[in-house]
């Protein structure tokens, strides 16, 4: 830890500590509340530096002293914080500089204190509170110059505000037509501008399925679903569990970035085409609009709704739960069912197994299986980190407790928030639309790589 001594108090070091400070970067600049010596409002005041502001609604849920530092380690750890500095050291307690210390220990953060002491006995005091806060690796910087040269340039580039608005093509009302017509029914009924962006949605979706089936079915795989073929050889051959939850959690990846059901509909029409092409007939619900689930209720995790998040919501669970309404689209009561286990090592998939919840004796079913969209992982694997750090806390216990309980506890964590949230309002029965997708290899000659694809373009005047 080092321990930056600046005996004139010179304002050109307190502007020179703000300067360096780069969050984007892993480097923060912690400034602590005057007038309190309470740890939770350090804990807040660290969490304020990371971008992570305290709760703009005075009803809302506050963290008391124990959460809000395991807030502050689970987001040091997720966000690849590396380096601090803290302001105003000489006026900090003992407690809250043994804090500051479990906070470098379970993080390995670069900790470095900026300490304004004119006195000789101001330094003797914070040694020996360092000392009582069990902080011996010390190492010592003073005067002014000195000490500017140890914090080091300014940093450049930071951006100021958030990230600016989203904005994606939006698409004409695709027709309801199955995958067999859908293309052709889209050129018929579209604009020559419409009907462009609408086939690079399908032609993704298309490109998409190829490159999954090739890196996920070996050639024996795609012949035989590998199992046994049936009696009759002709017959299809459905996919097994563990090809079903694979091919699901594949459809939530390709629609989990869609900007409206419209682009949705049209990458899972293409994707379709691209399983035929490959012998594999992948069947899901007809009108897919009707449904929730990834790409129809969700709404893209972009940095504008990252930052929504991160500024508003300082606890990992509630920022973790907001992000899952937003990125599965599914219904609450299914999303409280997340355990500890049910998010993946690397925090790309959450797996919710609803059926042995509830048909207690019963053979498994597919998992409700959903891809989280990259910017959405810090914020998961900050929530699992907090769970786990929880006292009393199991691998099978839920990871969003207490997240979507009683009405006014949801109301205000969708007020603090302040994101629209399409799940909660979309007139849907039943299960997530990707949910009731199954495929059978369909044992027939491998239809060519030259399918509809240009021949329709072809027709294009």
């Amino acid at each position: 830890m080092r321990l930056l001594l600046d005996g004139d108090d010179d304002q050109a070091v307190h502007r020179a500590a703000y300067q360096w400070a780069d969050p984007a970067r892993g480097r923060i600049t912690v400034d602590p509340t005057p007038h309190t010596t309470s740890p939770a409002y350090l804990a807040l005041d660290v969490l304020r530096a990371m971008g992570r502001d305290t709760f703009a609604r005075p009803e809302a849920e506050r963290m008391s002293t124990d959460p809000a530092w395991r807030a502050v380690t689970c987001w040091t750890l997720a966000t690849d914080v590396h380096e601090a500095i803290v302001l105003r050291a000489h006026r900090l307690t003992t407690e809250r500089l043994r804090r500051l210390a479990a906070w470098r220990a379970d993080t390995g953060i670069r900790l470095t204190l900026l300490a304004h002491t004119p006195e000789q006995a101001d330094e003797q005091r914070l040694r020996e509170q360092l000392t009582a806060a069990g902080v011996t690796d010390v190492v010592t910087v003073r005067g002014t110059a000195a000490v500017l040269g140890a914090i080091s340039p300014a940093a450049t580039g930071r951006r100021i505000g958030p990230p600016p608005r989203d904005h994606a093509y939006p698409l004409p009302t695709v027709p309801r037509s199955g995958v067999a017509s859908f293309r052709a029914d889209c050129w018929h009924r579209q604009n020559a501008t419409d009907f462009a962006h609408t086939d690079a949605q399908y032609r993704a979706g298309y490109a998409a399925a190829r490159t999954w089936l090739a890196r996920t079915l070996s050639p024996q795989a795609s012949a035989v679903g590998g199992i046994e073929p049936a009696a009759d050889p002709a017959a299809p051959t459905p996919w097994n569990l563990q090809e079903t939850e694979a091919v699901r959690l594949f459809l939530a990846s390709l629609a989990v970035s869609s900007p409206s059901p419209q682009h949705t509909v049209a990458r899972v029409r293409g994707a379709q085409a691209g399983f035929l092409s490959r012998s594999v007939l992948l069947n899901v619900p007809d009108d897919l609009t009707s449904r929730a689930g990834p790409g129809i209720t969700t709404v893209p995790i972009t940095p504008r709704v990252v930052h929504t998040i991160t500024v508003r919501l300082p606890n990992p669970l509630r920022a973790a739960a907001i992000a899952a309404l937003l990125f599965t689209g599914t219904d609450t009561s299914l999303l409280s069912m997340t355990q500890i286990a049910s998010v993946g090592e690397a925090g790309t998939t959450v797996a919710i197994d609803r059926d042995s919840r509830i048909h207690i004796g019963e053979p498994p079913g597919p998992r409700h299986m959903y891809a989280v969209p990259p910017r959405a992982r810090p914020l998961l694997r900050a929530a699992v980190e907090f769970r786990r750090r929880t006292p009393r806390t199991a691998a099978g216990h839920g990871l969003f407790a207490n997240c979507f309980g009683t009405t006014p506890r949801f109301e205000a964590l969708i007020a603090d928030a302040g994101l629209p949230i399409p799940a909660l309002a979309h007139p849907h029965s039943g299960d997530d639309w990707h949910t009731a997708a199954h495929c059978w290899h369909l044992h027939t000659t491998t239809p060519p790589a030259s399918d509809v694809l240009p021949r329709l373009g072809e027709l294009r005047p």
